[in-house]
């Protein structure tokens, strides 16, 4: 399952933003084993507008981590932050990738 998350997030916020999403994302890899990759880029010229690109081994990967206590501290952290989501599932089309040095 992939997934892209569209968010803005108040402006004066973004630095505590941040830190509360990189908590989860590293959090979420580190205990879930269906949580394949994670993202999150901001725009440059409005780093308050960020995406996260998710890949998880499926669905129920998926469903599985949206209960899990750490995205759910994530969530209450930020939910005075957050002035829009959009979640949108894609599909990957192709891959390129330099082979990791061994």
């Amino acid at each position: 399952m992939v997934r892209l998350a569209k968010i803005e997030v108040d402006p004066t916020q973004v630095e505590v933003y941040n830190k509360a999403l990189r908590e989860q994302m590293q959090v979420a890899i580190i205990k879930e084993p269906g949580v394949l990759t994670y993202y999150a880029v901001a725009e440059k010229t409005a780093p308050h507008r960020i995406t996260i690109l998710e890949i998880y081994a499926d669905s129920s990967a998926y469903l599985s981590h949206i209960k899990t206590a750490h995205f759910l501290k994530y969530k209450e952290t930020v939910k005075d932050m957050v002035k829009s989501l959009e979640l949108i599932d894609v599909s990957i089309i192709g891959v390129a990738r330099k082979p990791e040095d061994k």
